[in-house]
C-alpha cells in the first residue's frame, strides 16, 4: 500500500520527499478517473455530433466590455484563499499531510501565500479579459458551442455533485460513525459511496442538459462507458491506498510478520486471531452478531496466481487500520490482523471488462438509452455480486438483510431492464448510413 507519493518514493525509490505526502494516491487516482472518463465522453460526443444525434447551440458573447472592479476583487479573493491554504499546507506539512481535506476546512494558512494568490488571481483575470478586449469596442458576437466542448463542464458538475452525493449517502451507510463526528465525516477525504455520487450527479447533469439543449438520453449513452471506467480506476485508487473499502475476512489465511497474507496452517487460526486481537474486531465489527468471514483458499488449478488475489492484509494502509506492523517506521505502519478479500481489485478488473463491452456496443445500439440501460444492468450486477464479500451496514427487513448498495444495485438492474424492454416498442429513425460512415472516419 502507498497512502501518498512520499511513501511510494521513500519505500520504492529510497528518496525522501516529505512535501509529496500532500499528494494522496487515492486523490490522484480519482483525478485520473475523471480524465479517463472525460476523454471517452469527448470522443463519444464528437462521434454523436457527426451522426447528427447531438447538436451545438449558438450563444451571444459581448466583446469589448470593460471588466468591472468587482470581478477583479472576486478573482483576487479566490486566489488569496487558495494561496493561503496551499502554501499553508506546505508550511504545516506534518499536520496537513495526515488529512488535507480537514486542513482545508480549518483556519490555518499562510499570509504570504494569500498575498501571492491575490496577485495571481488579479493577473489571470486581467490576462483573460484581453481575449475579449475587441479594441475597446463593445460588440455582440455569436459563437457555436459544440457538445464536446461541454466535457469540462460535465466533469466539474459530476465531480461537485458526485462528491456531495457520495458523502451524504455514505453518512446513511455508516450512520453510527457519522453520528459520532458529523463534521469530520463530511469533510474527510475518505468515506465515499459511489451510488450516492451517481444519483446526485445524474440529477445535476439532467438539469444542465436541459439548459445546454443537449439530449439527455444521448448524454447518458455518451457517458456510460466513461462512468464504468472512472469507477474502476477509482476502485484501483482504493486498492493502492488501502482506504478501508475492502472485503470480509478470508479465514483461510493469516497475516505474516512482514504484513503479507499466507495460507493458515492452523485450522483454528481465525478463532485465535479473534481472541488475540479482540480490540480490533470489537471496534470494527461491533454491529455484527458474528464477524463476517469466508474460508476460500487459492485453488490448485490457479496456483500460478499470487495469494494476494485471494487475501490481502493492506499493510501501510492510509487510515492506519489494524495492528502495528513490525519493523516499520513512518506514518503508515498498520496491517490487518487477518487478511481480507481485495474487493477493490476485483471491481477494477470487472469494470475494465464492462468498459470493453460497452465500448464495443456503443455504435451497435442505435436507440437512445439502450447503451445506458446495458450499463445500468452490468453496473448493478457487478456491485451486487461484490457486496456478497464486502463489509457494509445491513438493513433489517425481517426475512431479508440487504445493504444499501444491494438495494440500489437491484434498482439499477430493474431500471436497465425496463429501458431495454420499453425501447423495443419504440420506433426510432435509423441512422443515415452515409452520415455514419463519415462519423467513423
Amino acid at each position: 500500500m502507498y497512502a501518498d507519493f512520499a511513501e511510494f518514493f521513500r519505500r520504492v525509490l529510497g528518496i525522501n520527499l516529505p512535501v509529496l505526502s500532500l499528494l494522496k494516491t487515492f486523490g490522484f487516482m480519482m483525478a485520473m478517473s475523471f480524465l479517463a472518463a472525460g476523454y471517452t465522453i469527448y470522443l463519444e460526443m464528437k462521434r454523436r455530433e457527426a451522426l447528427g444525434l447531438v447538436k451545438g447551440i449558438t450563444r451571444k458573447v459581448l466583446y469589448g466590455k470593460k471588466v468591472p472592479i468587482s470581478s477583479y476583487i472576486i478573482n483576487g479573493l479566490v486566489g488569496a484563499l487558495l494561496g493561503y491554504k496551499v502554501i499553508g499546507m506546505i508550511q504545516n506539512l506534518s499536520i496537513a499531510s495526515a488529512d488535507p481535506m480537514q486542513f482545508m476546512s480549518n483556519t490555518k494558512g499562510s499570509i504570504l501565500g494569500a498575498v501571492i494568490g491575490l496577485a495571481l488571481g488579479v493577473y489571470f483575470k486581467y490576462d483573460n479579459s484581453k481575449a475579449f478586449a475587441n479594441n475597446g469596442v463593445e460588440e455582440w458576437k455569436e459563437e457555436l458551442v459544440r457538445p464536446y466542448m461541454r466535457v469540462g463542464d460535465i466533469a466539474i458538475i459530476a465531480a461537485l455533485f458526485g462528491f456531495i452525493g457520495a458523502k451524504v449517502f455514505n453518512a446513511f451507510e455508516s450512520w453510527d460513525d457519522f453520528l459520532q463526528d458529523p463534521i469530520r465525516s463530511l469533510i474527510s477525504s475518505s468515506g465515499l459511496t459511489f451510488y450516492g455520487g451517481l444519483i446526485c450527479a445524474t440529477i445535476a447533469l439532467y438539469v444542465a442538459s436541459r439548459k445546454w439543449k443537449i439530449s439527455f438520453k444521448q448524454m447518458c449513452d455518451a457517458t456510460a462507458p466513461g462512468l464504468i471506467l472512472a469507477y474502476g480506476i477509482g476502485r484501483l485508487g482504493c486498492q493502492i491506498s488501502g482506504d478501508g473499502d475492502w472485503g470480509i475476512n478470508n479465514s483461510a489465511y493469516v497475516t505474516s510478520i512482514d504484513g503479507t497474507a499466507v495460507p493458515a496452517q492452523d485450522p483454528d487460526a481465525f478463532e485465535k486471531a479473534k481472541e488475540q486481537y479482540k480490540f480490533y474486531f470489537d471496534q470494527h465489527f461491533s454491529q455484527f452478531t458474528e464477524v463476517p468471514a469466508k474460508k476460500i483458499l487459492r485453488p490448485a488449478a490457479l496456483s500460478f496466481l499470487p495469494h494476494s488475489l485471494f487475501a490481502y492484509s493492506y499493510s501501510h494502509n492510509v487510515n492506519n487500520v489494524g495492528i502495528p506492523l513490525a519493523n516499520c517506521s513512518g506514518t503508515y505502519c498498520a496491517t490487518l490482523p487477518v487478511p481480507v478479500f481485495p474487493t477493490p481489485l476485483y471491481e477494477f478488473l470487472m469494470c475494465l471488462i464492462i468498459f470493453g463491452i460497452l465500448w464495443k456496443l456503443k455504435d451497435k445500439l442505435p436507440k437512445p438509452l439502450d447503451l445506458f440501460g446495458v450499463y445500468l444492468i452490468f453496473n448493478g450486477i457487478e456491485r451486487y455480486s461484490i457486496e456478497q464479500i464486502r463489509v457494509n451496514f445491513k438493513y433489517d427487513f425481517g426475512f431479508w438483510h440487504p445493504t444499501q448498495a444491494e438495494l440500489i444495485s437491484l434498482s439499477l438492474i430493474l431500471c436497465g431492464i425496463i429501458i431495454l424492454v420499453s425501447n423495443r416498442f419504440k420506433k426510432e429513425k435509423p441512422i443515415d448510413k452515409e452520415v455514419e460512415a463519415t462519423a467513423a472516419i
